[in-house]
């Protein structure tokens, strides 16, 4: 991941790097993620380069997004600016702050992504409609 110019955005992690071993990325909660973790999930084997997933926003839950292999773009929207960022460093999450829609596309084939969020999933908290998020705002 490039240096990211919205560095309120930018989850870094503590970071040990072995050539001989591998590398050993490490987070904690409050520490460097700025929550506590109630859920987290894994998405992978996605069979099209081209898919989008995402295209929603959070009323409440906050969320911390990284991609542990391969690459895809990050898109973020605050209902005034748009902003993309390339995804390709397990090192260098992003924090998706409630009410930032937000969505993902350019998947590589090895693409591995892992979310932490901070609060058990709630189908009352998503915004699914754009133009619903933009009254929200």
């Amino acid at each position: 991941m490039k240096k990211n110019k919205h560095k309120k955005y930018s989850v870094p992690l503590q970071s040990v790097i072995d050539t001989a071993r591998g590398n050993l990325h490490i987070g904690e909660n409050y520490k460097h993620i700025p929550f506590a973790i109630k859920r987290f999930y894994i998405i992978n084997n996605i069979p099209q380069r081209n898919a989008v997933r995402g295209m929603h926003a959070h009323k409440k839950i906050d969320q911390a997004i990284f991609c542990v292999n391969g690459s895809f773009d990050l898109h973020m929207d605050d209902g005034n600016k748009k902003w993309k960022i390339a995804m390709n460093d397990p090192a260098h999450g992003v924090l998706v702050k409630n009410k930032i829609w937000h969505h993902m596309t350019n998947f590589s084939k090895d693409c591995v992504i892992f979310v932490a969020a901070s609060d058990y999933y709630k189908e009352n908290d998503y915004i699914r409609d754009y133009n619903e998020f933009i009254k929200l705002i």
